[in-house]
């Protein structure tokens, strides 16, 4: 299975990804691959934690955007994804993560299996209202360094509630590299779609590249609607009260 990682610079995806790693490697058979613009800085971070054998950490650098090389244009990641396997094959899981992007960065379910999109308390309580594919349509929200919310101001339990609100249910992880609770929530869901993946049970899903969105004025009444096709075939729109509708034909 692939899991790609995305979120805003800083919310801490490197670090998500050494817990896991930490956490899984004696059970799952892991490879990592790390996308920067014009570094390998995310790469030899994990190399240098120790948390796997180096060889099984692969650096892109994707030279544009985040985004393009994690949606637009998938070859680089697909192709070091699929030297990883060759190499070190089989598999259970190869987590691909993002460079730093913002609210609308997503992966091509041609790229990934399953997603999960970071934030942190540092980048403020209300950022889970402001919506974005990754909030509301990633397979996981993780809330990161909750542990923080104390000094900067946020109620991390509110931000919480308001990142299921947003997900309408779908799951959401407050994670602290301090709390074993947290990090045991985290390695669960990710064992728990690992197992749906092998059964078949999993689907990927695109989350789209636009979520719906109302003025805050506006109170979801009189929002502006409209779709846009995309060169790759799907379509996002967002307007009163409806859905984002994407994917192939949609």
């Amino acid at each position: 299975m692939r899991l790609g990682v995305a979120g805003p610079v800083g919310t801490g995806k490197s670090s998500l990804i050494a817990t896991l790693c930490r956490t899984l490697s004696d059970e799952l058979r892991l490879g990592v691959i790390t996308n920067d613009i014009y570094t390998d800085e995310d790469a030899r971070f994990l190399k240098s934690a120790g948390v796997l054998d180096p060889e099984r950490i692969r650096p892109v650098e994707t030279g544009a955007c985040p985004h393009t090389a994690i949606r637009d244009d998938v070859t680089a990641n697909l192709l070091a994804a699929e030297d990883m396997e060759a190499d070190f094959g089989p598999l259970d899981l190869v987590i691909i993560e993002s460079g730093g992007d913002n609210l609308t960065a997503t992966f091509s379910p041609a790229l990934v299996d399953a997603q999960l999109f970071v934030l942190d308390v540092a980048g403020g309580g209300d950022v889970v209202r402001k919506g974005g594919p990754g909030i509301a349509r990633a397979d996981l929200l993780v809330i990161n360094k909750t542990d923080l919310g104390e000094y900067v101001g946020v109620d991390v339990e509110r931000m919480t509630r308001e990142g299921r609100e947003a997900r309408e249910g779908a799951p959401v992880v407050a994670l602290s590299q301090h709390d074993e609770a947290s990090i045991r929530m985290l390695a669960d869901w990710l064992r728990e779609t690992l197992a749906h993946y092998r059964t078949g049970d999993h689907t990927p899903v695109d989350p789209g590249p636009m979520a719906p969105h109302f003025h805050a004025d506006q109170d979801g009444a009189g929002a502006h609607a409209h779709a846009h096709a995309h060169a790759d075939g799907t379509t996002h729109s967002h307007g009163q009260g409806a859905r984002a509708a994407t994917g192939q034909g949609a």
